[in-house]
């Protein structure tokens, strides 16, 4: 027979926050769940978020650093929503390399045939919206800390951002127009079954 001290579980210090970090895990997901359907009102609140974070920056008249770097990584997440999760020019480099390697070509349908091929994103929506808007809480946060506050001269990271944003999107559009896809649904939305 088990005596009752097996069955327990080894009472530690940490155990009565341990359970309440796992109960506001949950909630925290549960909360992501609820709102997960709600794309337009998700972005609304991330675009509200930027706009108090902007704010903040504009009218403290510092944390340009923390700005600049929020900037860089929504630019970066903005580059990974755009493309696609198989890039047609990696699969176009590995089969020039089997080719130069003495390998023979397939005989296989390609991926350069005209056939439809659903566009796939490197980086989903609901993860580009949840890494933006925790970025986001987490840029708000370090303007209230003067660590944060780096004196540097402003206008030269807002050129040196815009440069590598143009630089960074004329790559990017150029990339869609030589392989013919668009990471936008602007289609017709398909509607099976009777409507009438």
């Amino acid at each position: 027979m088990m005596n009752s001290s097996d069955t327990t579980t080894s009472d530690t210090p940490f155990q009565p926050l341990s359970s309440q970090y796992a109960k506001a895990k949950r909630q925290y997901q549960q909360w992501l769940d609820k709102v997960t359907p709600f794309v337009l009102y998700r972005w609304l609140a991330t675009a509200g978020l930027l706009a108090v974070f902007v704010l903040r920056i504009v009218l403290a008249q510092g944390w340009y650093i923390v700005c600049y770097a929020h900037a860089i990584y929504l630019l970066n997440l903005l580059l990974a929503f755009l493309q696609p999760k198989f890039d047609p020019s990696l699969q176009e480099d590995l089969l020039a390399d089997e080719i130069e390697g003495g390998g023979e070509e397939t005989s296989l349908p390609s991926a350069r045939d005209d056939e439809f091929r659903p566009f796939v994103r490197r980086l989903p929506e609901w993860q580009f919206w949840l890494s933006s808007t925790r970025a986001s809480v987490i840029a708000l946060f370090c303007t209230f800390s003067e660590a944060f506050d780096v004196p540097v001269y402003w206008p030269i990271l807002v050129m040196y951002f815009f440069v590598l944003f143009v630089l960074t999107m004329r790559r990017q559009i150029q990339h869609m127009i030589k392989y013919k896809y668009i990471p936008f649904d602007l289609g017709r939305k398909a509607r099976y079954g009777s409507s009438r």
